[in-house]
């Protein structure tokens, strides 16, 4: 139930950030042009994940909210220096500008959220982490989202290979013995 939960948010966001993304401004305020890049932070980062299959990391805050300032600009600039995120996308969704999106993302729960979506063989998983966080509480959780991402393709490619494997053995076994000769009578 939780996987094809994920799947159907994941589907209904990526519905949701293809349209706005190709969408024309409708006006050229800066409001607009703030949505517009914020759109295209996400759209952008999605294109990235599923071009490299990295996973997607979005943190969902607002202007307005302490926690999610302290998250964007002290917390996430840490991480980021140390190397975290070059092995996800990244994308930060402002609720108060793409309420869709962000609703979609955090399931209308409270925020800062910070949300890794992340393919698997079973479809697409869904993390989250709620609240003001520690630079170490978002490494754990970057770490953690990535080790089950490496560990999910080593039982993949596992799978593949024994499957390979199988089908080789398969099409040996319907294959003759050369070492037993086939007799054909003689006309004559």
């Amino acid at each position: 139930m939780t996987t094809m939960l994920c799947a159907t948010v994941v589907q209904t966001v990526l519905l949701l950030t293809g349209a706005e993304a190709n969408a024309p401004a409708k006006d050229d305020t800066p409001a607009a042009e703030s949505r517009a890049s914020a759109a295209d932070s996400y759209a952008e980062a999605h294109r990235a994940a599923v071009k490299t299959g990295k996973p997607i990391v979005v943190l969902v805050s607002t202007n307005w909210c302490a926690p999610c300032q302290t998250m964007k600009k002290h917390i996430l600039p840490h991480v980021r220096a140390r190397g975290f995120f070059k092995r996800v996308a990244f994308a930060v969704v402002n609720p108060d500008e793409n309420s869709e999106l962000a609703e979609q993302l955090t399931g209308g729960g409270p925020i800062p959220q910070l949300v890794m979506f992340r393919k698997s063989p079973d479809g697409w998983v869904r993390q989250k982490l709620v609240g003001g966080q520690t630079e170490e509480a978002v490494e754990d959780f970057i770490k953690e989202g990535l080790a089950s991402d490496d560990s999910a393709r080593k039982s993949e490619a596992k799978a593949k290979q024994a499957k390979k494997a199988s089908a080789a053995d398969r099409a040996t076994a319907q294959r003759p013995d050369p070492a037993v000769e086939k007799k054909t009578p003689k006309h004559g």
